[in-house]
């Protein structure tokens, strides 16, 4: 039964070719601060969270105009984290903070914050705090772990965190559990369709591209896949995955990892959106992004996230080459 189901979960989300058109990245927004992880709203504009200022920005896709949703969240510390990832659930936003706590120095909360207003803003689960009292089995530095993003599930979040090598899931009443433990695998973007969860996964140090793969896991009609199926794999230091137009799946790799120290990220404009293929194997859409870190679909539309702070908008993926 279980052989079935993986094949089943496997067929889902393997995808065809397509023709080629000429197209290539637009840039939409610039000058945001460690601009991070991404989400389309309730009405359709997109929704950035910048770690380095404390806020999460509202963004026209069209127009690129930007507007301050929420401010007054903590500010990274050292660099990365902060706020960084946005999610709805309904019309209620959800802020993923990171790296804010006691491991960096820091007197925040590493967790999920509820937001209530323009400045306000209510921590539904310490994160953080949960993490020191339930340590992982793979080795690690930091207790409180480095959480990266999050994806609504079965009316709750679940949370990757890429240092403690595992899948959260957080319900809107803050209880949270172990969703999914892993290897040494550095899970970071997650896409949710169905009871499927996809999940991109960068691979440990030095983030070679046979290590960033794309997997699928999650309950399925006949039984559960414990065990994650390989979608795709042969793309260096991925950090996101989502699924485009036409039910085609897509990561977005960071790229050359710079070495410096564990969590730093790629070399300039190594960055890649590749298509995955029947083949396993991942097909380079558009290459030379900047260290981009998240991305999002409207229709056949990608909008690329870069730590730079930029937002990347390209157009007709589908029948890019």
């Amino acid at each position: 039964m279980k052989s079935a189901c993986c094949a089943m979960l496997a067929t889902a989300v393997l995808l065809t070719a397509s023709p080629a058109v000429d197209a290539g990245p637009k840039l939409l927004v610039k000058n945001l601060e460690g601009a991070s992880g991404s989400t389309v709203g309730p009405r359709g504009d997109l929704f950035v969270t910048e770690g380095a200022a404390g806020r999460v920005s509202r963004v026209d896709p069209q127009s690129g105009k930007v507007r301050r949703f929420v401010t007054g969240l903590p500010k990274s510390i050292i660099g990365i984290g902060g706020a960084t990832d946005v999610k709805f659930i309904g019309d209620q936003a959800y802020v993923l903070v990171t790296l804010v706590g006691p491991d960096v120095g820091g007197a925040n909360i590493d967790g999920i914050y509820r937001i209530d207003g323009r400045d306000s803003y209510t921590v539904i689960a310490d994160i953080g705090a949960w993490a020191r009292d339930n340590p992982p089995d793979t080795r690690f530095d930091l207790p409180s772990g480095v959480q990266y993003a999050m994806e609504v599930y079965r009316g709750g979040l679940l949370v990757t965190d890429g240092h403690h090598n595992r899948v959260l899931w957080v319900t809107l009443d803050g209880e949270i559990s172990e969703f999914a433990p892993f290897l040494n695998i550095v899970p970071t973007g997650l896409a949710v369709r169905g009871k499927t969860v996809l999940m991109a996964q960068a691979g440990p140090s030095p983030h070679l591209p046979e290590d960033g793969k794309i997997v699928a896991f999650g309950p399925l009609t006949f039984g559960i896949c414990s065990s994650p199926i390989e979608i795709a794999s042969g793309a260096p230091l991925l950090v996101d995955v989502e699924y485009g137009r036409g039910h085609k799946v897509y990561g977005l790799a960071q790229g050359t990892w710079d070495e410096a120290f564990p969590g730093s990220p790629a070399l300039p404009k190594t960055g890649q959106l590749v298509e995955v293929r029947r083949s396993g194997k991942f097909k380079v859409i558009v290459d030379e992004l900047d260290i981009p870190t998240s991305m999002q679909f409207i229709g056949d539309t990608a909008f690329v996230v870069t730590l730079t702070g930029e937002i990347w908008k390209i157009s007709n993926v589908s029948k890019l080459r």
